[in-house]
């Protein structure tokens, strides 16, 4: 698996392109989808899926334009249907633009095929409450959105958050995972399972 990150959208959002073969997936399309257009073009890749940790609107700017343009659905945890309506979903906070409206469908927990590499979608509630993580073991990666950081953890002052269920996702779904695994944040540098666990003050 080759891993492009594209930082994209006014806060920067990790966009993770990931590819193999022939095939691309996109993982928090957080803004203007042309770069990530392009860089398909380029590397003369097809897109097949268009995955999104959680629906807060720095992750879903490009949502709606790089759905429209490559013919790819976009999936997300089921209980992120309960930020329906609200400026989480929809843009506006900060005096930050809005999210074009797009369509999407749930993708539940459990395993998947994807770029022809075995693909486990973990529910890892607690920053958005359908917040999901794509963890990929025979590549040691996973894409944990605003789970988990290096050195931090995700926000829980949002509607439908909760602290006690994201320490739990973390320590149920994210350190149970190999010490090598690297982790791969919505915003920031990568990190690994083995260096959070050691060093994460808001672990303990």
């Amino acid at each position: 698996m080759q891993i492009k990150v594209m930082p994209l959208g006014p806060l920067e959002t990790n966009c993770y392109l990931l590819s193999s073969s022939c095939e691309a997936v996109v993982i928090d399309p957080g803004g203007d989808p042309a770069p990530i257009l392009e860089w398909l073009s380029n590397q003369k890749l097809k897109l097949t899926h268009i995955l999104n940790t959680h629906l807060h609107f720095d992750h879903t700017y490009g949502n709606f334009r790089l759905s429209a343009a490559a013919g790819v659905k976009i999936q997300a945890g089921e209980a992120e249907k309960l930020l329906a309506g609200t400026e989480l979903m929809q843009g506006g906070l900060f005096d930050l633009p809005l999210v074009e409206d797009y369509t999407w469908e749930a993708i539940e927990p459990g395993r998947y095929q994807m770029l022809g590499l075995k693909c486990e979608v973990r529910a890892t509630p607690g920053h958005s409450p359908g917040s999901l993580t794509y963890y990929f073991p025979d590549a040691a990666v996973a894409f944990v959105g605003d789970v988990i950081f290096r050195g931090a953890v995700g926000r829980t002052d949002f509607a439908c958050a909760s602290h006690t269920q994201l320490l739990q996702s973390i320590e149920t779904q994210i350190l149970t995972l190999p010490d090598e695994t690297t982790l791969y944040p919505g915003h920031g540098p990568s990190t690994t399972v083995k260096r959070e666990r050691k060093s994460n003050p808001y672990l303990y």
